[in-house]
């Protein structure tokens, strides 16, 4: 039997969200359902209700999550009832030519679940993400569900799923940060203090947060920043400099999204460095850089894709960093709301007042 349980729905672009009845069909070969116990807001569900990602509305937005397994389809085996899982947006698929090169992180051909999630009225829904985790219950690929320990809040858990992963991935798995290192995070949301917080696990000697507001900053030295520059007071590529000898950054991890701060990125970095673009840009931006400057300055220009994670090795180990009090996971939750708040966080969001807020079921 179908389930029918109570979701967010964007309906239009710029439309204020809605909670509304959706019809979760019951899980198809290789799918499973699960009950979600908490699921963080993100951006990227602010950019599909603001029509920034596709126009296939109406949307069920949530990604950023963690639950339960309800029940499972025919064939699979990865997961079972009663597994605490957290969501991911890239199920790997095993077979593509990056898997089969023993680098499934960048499986190109990640997958959702087949059947759709509807309105009461038989309207398909499009899931943030191919998850949709703003509703009681959920469809998703089984390959989606990774199981981690049951004794992590799912308020914690969950940011794994999206940003948190996104940012310390960045610092770690794309940028490379070693014991040592010099960082610079341009950016200080919760993707950027997750890469500090990355750069901070990886024993970088000298991290840097650059951001336009000193709350953020003031945030980003509770997840290791040893140096701040507020970027409205000072030109951040020289502060960086300073800071490093006059050198410049080994890896600089962008969490913005915007063309100046890559550019900044770029000059910020010693010669032979790293750039890190982890900030979401805009279909319509461009980026214009001296060919000779990208040429004389060496070293690599990378972008990070959901941290160039791998969420069945990632996941549990960072839930058991979690657990071992090595990983301060739960600094991210500024706020616990119901699903009728999540209109009300996305403003607070746009506005800079929170970290995390977490939708709690």
């Amino acid at each position: 039997m179908p389930y029918t349980v109570q979701g967010v729905v964007a309906r239009g672009k710029g439309e204020p969200v809605s909670v509304e009845t959706v019809i979760v069909p019951d899980p198809g070969p290789g799918e499973a359902v699960v009950n979600v116990q908490a699921c963080g807001v993100c951006h990227t569900d602010l950019h599909y209700r603001e029509g920034g990602i596709n126009d296939e509305f109406p949307f069920l937005l949530g990604h950023e999550a963690a639950g339960v397994v309800e029940a499972v389809g025919e064939g699979v085996t990865e997961v079972a009832p009663g597994d605490f899982v957290i969501l991911n947006w890239r199920a790997v698929c095993g077979q593509c030519r990056a898997c089969l090169r023993g680098r499934p992180w960048y499986c190109f051909n990640t997958h959702n679940a087949a059947q759709k999630m509807t309105l009461e009225d038989g309207t398909e829904l499009s899931p943030a993400l191919g998850i949709g985790a703003f509703v009681e219950k959920t469809l998703v690929a089984a390959g989606q569900c990774t199981k981690v320990d049951p004794a992590a809040p799912a308020q914690v858990a969950g940011l794994l799923g999206c940003g948190v992963m996104a940012g310390i991935g960045a610092a770690i798995n794309t940028g490379g940060v070693t014991r040592g290192d010099s960082v610079a995070v341009i950016g200080c949301g919760g993707v950027g203090d997750a890469a500090i917080l990355g750069a901070s696990l990886a024993g970088a000697a000298t991290i840097i947060a650059v951001d336009v507001d000193d709350r953020k900053l003031a945030w980003a030295r509770d997840f290791g920043a040893t140096h701040t520059v507020n970027s409205r007071q000072g030109d951040p590529v020289e502060a960086i400099r300073e800071l490093t000898g006059g050198f410049g950054a080994d890896v600089v991890v962008e969490a913005v999204g915007r063309p100046e701060t890559y550019q900044q990125a770029f000059y910020a970095r010693d010669l032979a460095g790293t750039v890190v673009l982890v900030g979401v840009p805009t279909p319509d931006m461009t980026l214009e850089l001296p060919l000779l400057d990208v040429f004389g300055r060496g070293g690599a220009l990378k972008s990070s894709w959901y941290g160039d994670c791998l969420p069945s090795r990632d996941f549990p180990m960072l839930i058991d960093l979690f657990l071992q009090g090595r990983l301060p996971l739960d600094r991210f939750v500024t706020e616990t709301i119901g699903l009728g708040d999540v209109e009300a966080a996305f403003a607070r969001m746009h506005h800079g007042e929170v970290l995390r807020s977490v939708v709690t079921l």
